[in-house]
């Protein structure tokens, strides 16, 4: 029998991470000349990968000269700063350990940066997870569904034992290119309405809603 898996979202799902984002966005975006963002735009900005959250934050008619310069400094920063706010969720801990524990293997995929994706999960996830991949260029971000099935292959099992987690329609979407199941959770960067709206049947709120769903998801695949 195939293993059980639980791949997550990164930002907005196991990590608040909004906090360092924004500080980032607003470093490239004072270098530039260009008005500041509020925490409420950058949280909406969010789902898409970094180029994308950077072409909507910067002002209308910026062009692809000023999006390369802001890319190239909120790099720069965030690679520096990507830690001084960002935590887990609170019951995110006890939530893997406890998948952990039942014999889930664990993984993530998210539209950040492979090389930021990396670092953040070994700081804050440690051996708890058998992969963690981000995006290395724009072809490889959800919704392709490219790094997820590459995520589940990784973690030894196959699409009938998986479920994706996420806080997003982008991850909505993924999970269904992907041919697999998605748990929405709704403490991240879109209300759980927009969710709702966005496919989603059920949106969990809590850590502990989510592991009881998961672990009735589970049995039924096991």
């Amino acid at each position: 029998m195939a293993a059980l898996a639980a791949i997550f979202d990164l930002d907005g799902t196991l990590l608040d991470t909004l906090g360092d984002l924004t500080a980032a966005v607003n470093y490239a975006l004072g270098e530039l000349s260009c008005p500041r963002r509020t925490r409420e735009e950058v949280r909406s900005f969010i789902g898409n990968g970094v180029p994308t959250l950077l072409r909507r934050s910067l002002p209308a008619g910026a062009d692809e000269e000023m999006h390369r310069q802001a890319m190239a400094l909120f790099s720069a920063y965030y690679g520096e700063n990507m830690t001084k706010t960002t935590a887990p969720y609170p019951g995110i801990p006890w939530l893997l350990e406890r998948l952990s524990e039942d014999g889930v293997r664990l993984g993530v995929v998210s539209n950040k940066k492979h090389d930021a994706t990396q670092p953040l999960c070994r700081r804050f996830f440690g051996a708890l997870l058998g992969c963690a991949l981000g995006a290395r260029d724009d072809s490889e971000r959800k919704p392709n569904p490219s790094m997820l099935l590459r995520a589940i292959e990784l973690l030894g099992t196959d699409e009938a034992h998986t479920v994706y987690i996420g806080d997003s329609d982008v991850d909505i979407q993924t999970a269904q290119a992907a041919g697999i199941p998605c748990c929405p959770v709704g403490w991240g960067y879109r209300t759980a309405a927009f969710l709702r709206e966005n496919g989603a049947k059920e949106v969990f709120e809590t850590p502990e809603a989510l592991y009881n769903r998961l672990t009735a998801l589970f049995a039924q695949r096991g």
